[in-house]
């Protein structure tokens, strides 16, 4: 089946973040953008996709689609099931240009818009299509960040918002449909709440903009991530809940703590202030230094959230079951992924330590194809690896290519003797690693027979596997010499 299309206009930092999405995620891509630097800008985004998106998985993404530059609308969105539209915020370019895609664009697309500030019906107006128009607000770097705001109309086709919500899972985001259309949708009204007291705060000399963004991202920041506001202050509230937190709290809100019913003046001075201050705190880094900064921040903040499913995490556990897992007619492959920037040290060659890691990824995944899953876990029962040996043979790096077969040496009784090799991404043998576990009765803490289920699929895989012989390696100690 061919791949599916999307058609960008508007390569910006919002359009590029969409092009890296679709594209990493197998859709071909078309980019529209008159802008002349728009290729070497996209391309800058995408190297940053690359680096960092593949870090969320332990599975490979789906190979990236084709990436196009067009100087005619018309032959960028041809053939497209998606338009977004990215251009600045001036409401009557978003109608000459929304009015120019329908136009061209297929009549099964979605259109898209990635405003930040407009409703949809602002959108729609004058549209000779406004039933295939549709808000979806995305958050930067929209490849790495789950959350698109999904607003539509009273006009907007109920299909067409189904299935955008469709779409967007499959690329591994959030969709939150917003009920009622209204300026700014949700967050970035959150947002300006916020951004109208910090102005006040650095204004009247409370703070600096670093200061104020510790406050942030030292504090409540981290909270948010996996927690949001209402379900923080429910934990507040203590064993009594919500309604005691909103009973000892509520009466503050009568408090004259804010001023964000009065604005201030948005003076040049007041401009050069912040502007100035906030040099001081970051000019030490480029704006491309600043992203990948951020970018590393939260590949680990959100596979952290991913190990237990909270907040992004959740969003990641659940893209990642929808990846293809390899298929192979030879030895099986029990890991295939890209190596995170986390797994490497200072120069960017991978961790000794991440080899083990990665090698016990491949024993949990063949664990699971024998039967001894969660559930068989759960039922009481498990292996337990009782010794391992590495040999560490060539370098791996950031971004690299790791795949692992898993040869069984041995699979009678209470032993299972795995040979797992570690491949990089140009097929060189970069280490090996033997692994004997044992099977364990989680009850008694001790050696037990697995159950006849698994025990049956694992003298079939050792019974295959014995016909390719001891792999070279299999069964030496430290110190032992060539």
């Amino acid at each position: 089946m061919s791949a599916r299309k999307a058609c960008i206009v508007g390569g910006g930092v919002i359009g590029g973040g969409w092009a890296a999405r679709f594209l990493m995620n197998g859709w071909d891509v078309a980019v529209f953008d008159p802008d002349p630097e728009a290729k070497r800008k996209i391309g800058e985004v995408l190297e940053n996709a690359r680096r960092s998106l593949p870090g969320l998985y332990d599975r490979a993404l789906p190979g990236e689609g084709e990436l196009s530059f067009h100087n005619d609308l018309a032959s960028a969105v041809a053939g497209a099931d998606w338009v977004q539209e990215s251009v600045p915020e001036r409401l009557e370019l978003k109608h000459k240009t929304i009015s120019r895609i329908l136009d061209a664009a297929p009549e099964t697309a979605i259109i898209g818009s990635s405003t930040s500030g407009f409703k949809p019906s602002d959108l729609q107006d004058g549209m000779a299509h406004p039933d295939r128009i549709i808000v979806a607000h995305p958050f930067n770097p929209v490849y790495l960040l789950p959350l698109v705001e999904l607003v539509p109309s009273p006009a907007t086709a109920s299909a067409i918002t189904e299935l955008a919500q469709d779409v967007l899972t499959s690329l591994g985001m959030k969709p939150l449909v917003v009920r009622q259309e209204i300026d700014a949708h949700i967050a970035d009204r959150l947002l300006e709440a916020v951004w109208r007291e910090s102005l006040w705060l650095i204004k009247d000399g409370i703070c600096t903009t670093e200061e104020l963004d510790d406050a942030i991202r030292f504090g409540f920041g981290l909270r948010w991530a996996q927690m949001g506001l209402f379900e923080i202050y429910r934990v507040a509230g203590g064993e009594a809940g919500m309604k005691h937190f909103m009973a000892q709290f509520g009466p503050a809100l009568e408090w004259e703590w804010t001023k964000l019913m009065d604005v201030p003046e948005f003076t040049d001075d007041l401009v050069d202030l912040i502007a100035g201050q906030s040099d001081a705190q970051s000019g030490h880094m480029s704006i491309r230094e600043l992203e990948r900064l951020r970018d590393d921040n939260l590949v680990a903040m959100m596979r952290a959230l991913k190990h237990n499913g909270s907040g992004a995490g959740g969003t990641i556990r659940d893209h990642e079951a929808r990846l293809a897992e390899p298929q192979t007619d030879e030895l099986p492959v029990t890991v295939s992924r890209q190596i995170p920037q986390s797994w490497t040290d200072y120069n960017g060659h991978m961790n000794e330590a991440h080899y083990l890691e990665a090698a016990a990824q491949a024993s949990d995944r063949f664990m699971e194809m024998i039967g001894a899953d969660a559930d068989y876990i759960a039922g009481g029962q498990s292996y337990f690896t009782a010794e391992n040996h590495i040999r560490y043979l060539s370098e791996l790096m950031a971004g690299d290519q790791l795949t692992i077969t898993t040869q069984v040496l041995r699979g009678e009784g209470k032993k299972m003797h795995l040979f797992h090799r570690l491949f990089g991404g140009d097929g060189t043998l970069a280490a090996t690693a033997e692994s004997l576990l044992l099977h364990i009765d989680l009850a008694t803490r001790s050696t037990s027979l697995p159950s006849k289920e698994v025990e049956d699929r694992l003298v079939t895989y050792a019974k295959a596997h014995a016909a390719l012989g001891t792999p070279e390696g299999a069964g030496r100690y430290v110190g032992q010499r060539p």
